[in-house]
């Protein structure tokens, strides 16, 4: 009888626990309806074309046939994926991919975080709000913009810097014919367009940290670049880490937006621009055959998932605090 009793009173604890649980999130819904409204558009575009689509993974490992759709297509294995992978420039255009993205990690963080910890420093609000904007802007330009800009500092015949170079007695440079100055230029463009955004989120960070600890350092007589070394950046990198875990993902992606629009179908730079995602678009355009992009996508996919579970893997070993699950 006891046994029954006890029974009893865990189905009604739980039970209790559910009705509460159910309450609480419906009553959270009615607090925050504005926030739950902006969520809808960003859950539809997930739900759409981050689940709906996972069926047509298939036609990577299909002959697709627009006529024939996508279940009654002919099996083709692995050979969509031979394509790639026999090419002469298959390597060369991943090693491209991974160097580039690991160059546009490095100093995306590093620039964006001096600049969060500089700014954070500045006492003067109206300055500060200002600085803020002006670093914001760069990320909302479209890429056909910062080309437009690009082409204005190093155009062959009427850049800016072609013109400074000139005026000091030195030679210009053909960038567009030139491959082996495009790695910085592209780590530079890119830098300079999104650490805007990313010096917003470490800024925000900083600000939530407790003031009694820099104002237990001052007694203590720490200087202000001691304070940064001993509490910001240590209390910053858990923030760092997570997003650094979080762009591992991408480390097989190109940016193909940035990419297209400032190099397009320049065959001379090639060798230094060439991605993965470029490379595929100009094999589909020539080709027409959608098996192969898909084949190529799923590849970056798998090798995106694994950069980010080594990542987190790596971090939950060797740094907990900063690790994503």
């Amino acid at each position: 009888m006891k046994e029954a009793t006890k029974v009893k009173e865990v189905t009604k604890l739980t039970k209790a626990k559910n009705v509460k649980k159910k309450h609480g999130f419906i009553s959270d819904i009615r607090k925050n309806k504005v926030s739950y409204l902006m969520l809808i558009p960003a859950a539809l575009y997930t739900f759409v074309f981050g689940y709906c689509t996972i069926p047509y993974m298939l036609i990577a490992f299909k002959k697709f046939s627009f006529k024939k759709g996508l279940f009654a297509s002919d099996w083709a294995g692995f050979e969509n994926f031979k394509f790639f992978f026999r090419s002469q420039d298959a390597w060369h255009i991943i090693g491209n991919t991974v160097k580039l993205n690991l160059l546009f990690l490095f100093f995306t963080i590093l620039s964006a975080v001096i600049l969060a910890i500089m700014i954070n420093e500045i006492k003067n609000k109206y300055f500060k709000k200002v600085a803020q904007s002006s670093y914001l802007l760069p990320y909302f330009l479209s890429w056909i913009i910062v080309n437009y800009i690009l082409y204005g500092i190093i155009g062959s015949n009427y850049g800016l810097l072609n013109h400074a170079l000139a005026a000091a007695g030195g030679e210009t440079i053909n960038f567009y014919n030139t491959p082996k100055y495009w790695t910085i230029i592209l780590v530079a463009v890119k830098v300079w367009k999104e650490f805007g955004m990313n010096m917003v989120i470490y800024l925000a960070a900083i600000t939530s940290f407790d003031e009694e600890l820099y104002d237990a350092a001052a007694v203590d007589g720490a200087s202000r670049f001691q304070m940064c070394m001993r509490i910001t950046i240590p209390l910053l990198l858990p923030t760092v880490v997570m997003l650094g875990i979080m762009s591992a993902g991408k480390m097989f992606y190109g940016d193909f937006g940035m990419i297209y629009a400032l190099v397009g179908d320049n065959g001379v730079l090639y060798r230094k621009t060439d991605v993965i995602d470029t490379y595929v678009f100009r094999t589909l355009r020539r080709i027409g055959n959608p098996s192969q992009a898909m084949a190529i996508s799923l590849f970056q996919a798998i090798m995106g998932f694994l950069c980010v579970w080594g990542a987190n893997y790596i971090t939950k070993k060797k740094f907990k605090e900063g690790a994503l699950f």
